[in-house]
């Protein structure tokens, strides 16, 4: 890592969950060389070298962008957290009510002309 283009960033793991901060930097993957560290179990260590050369204010604009994005990713998994229950539902119910329609569509939807879905034993008989 060259010193002069590297920026440091010290987390909260308490705050910051590590999946937020892996999400976060994954969207930096393309301009920068992301490296993580654990100095401390409470502690995530962020360094974001630069691909290219940057200058001082592009240095502070993309600490700025990672902590932004990196907000976002916290506030996508708290909301996800937060609808678990509901999607959870609204899944269980979709499966539910493909369940209870099965019967009435399995005739129109599996039609079988060619007797292929039928088993072997009632096609042929058991020998």
């Amino acid at each position: 890592m060259n010193k002069n283009k590297i920026i440091k960033i010290r987390l909260n793991a308490k705050l910051y969950p590590k999946e937020a901060i892996v999400g976060a930097a994954y969207v930096f993957i393309d301009r920068v060389y992301v490296f993580l560290d654990a100095p401390k179990p409470d502690v995530i260590d962020v360094y974001l070298e630069g691909k290219s050369g940057l200058s001082a204010k592009g240095t502070e604009k993309l600490r700025g962008e990672f902590q932004n994005e990196l907000l976002n990713y916290v506030h996508r998994i708290n909301l996800a957290k937060f609808n678990k229950k509901i999607r959870e539902y609204i899944v269980e119910r979709a499966l539910y009510s493909s369940v209870e329609k099965e019967g009435q569509l399995s005739e129109a939807v599996f039609d079988d002309p060619l007797g292929i879905a039928v088993p072997w034993e009632e096609k042929y008989g058991k020998k």
